[in-house]
C-alpha cells in the first residue's frame, strides 16, 4: 500500500459545511402547565431572556412564533404552531405575537390565553381570554420584577 502525502489546501471540497444549533433549555413545551411564548414584538434577540426569567419563576416553558425561530432568536424545539408543536397548557402567554393562523393552530386549546401586544388589532386578541395592549418586553419585565420582589419578601 502506497500513501501519498497531500496538503489540505490542495484537497477538493468533499463535504458541505452545515450549522448545528444546540437545543436550548426550557423547551419542554408538551408537558408545561404555563408557557411564555414570544414573537418578534420583543424587538431583539437579547429581550427573549426576560421570557426565560418569567418561565423559570412560574416553573413554565418558553415557546416561540415561527418568525422568532426563522431569525434564530430561539431554536425550532421552542416553536408553537402548525410547523412546530401543538400545546395545551393551563396558561399560554403570547408576548409580542401577532396571532397568525399557523401559530393559533398550535395553541388554541390552551385553557387561558393572555395576549400582550401593542397593536390593539392583532389577531391574537380574538382568541385571548385576557388582552394587554402594551409593549410586550415591558410587561414581561414588570411581571419578572414583581414576582422576584414577592419571592424576596416571602423568604
Amino acid at each position: 500500500m502506497k500513501f501519498v502525502e497531500e496538503r489540505i489546501e490542495d484537497l477538493p471540497d468533499r463535504c458541505q459545511l452545515i450549522s448545528v444549533e444546540p437545543k436550548q433549555a426550557g423547551a419542554r413545551l408538551e408537558e408545561a402547565k404555563i408557557i411564555v411564548s414570544v414573537g418578534k414584538g420583543l424587538r431583539k434577540k437579547e429581550n427573549v431572556q426576560v421570557a426565560f426569567k418569567l418561565a423559570n419563576l412560574v416553573k413554565g416553558a418558553v415557546g416561540a412564533s415561527r418568525a422568532v425561530v426563522d431569525v434564530r432568536w430561539l431554536s425550532h424545539d421552542h416553536q408553537v404552531g402548525l410547523s412546530g408543536k401543538t400545546v395545551k397548557p393551563r396558561i399560554y402567554i403570547a408576548a409580542g405575537i401577532s396571532g397568525a393562523v399557523q401559530h393559533l393552530a398550535g395553541m388554541q386549546t390552551s385553557e387561558i390565553v393572555v395576549a400582550i401586544n401593542k397593536d390593539r388589532y392583532a389577531p391574537i386578541f380574538k382568541v385571548a381570554d385576557i388582552g394587554i395592549v402594551a409593549d410586550a418586553y415591558w410587561v414581561l419585565s414588570e411581571l419578572v420584577n414583581r414576582l422576584e420582589r414577592e419571592n424576596d419578601e416571602n423568604r
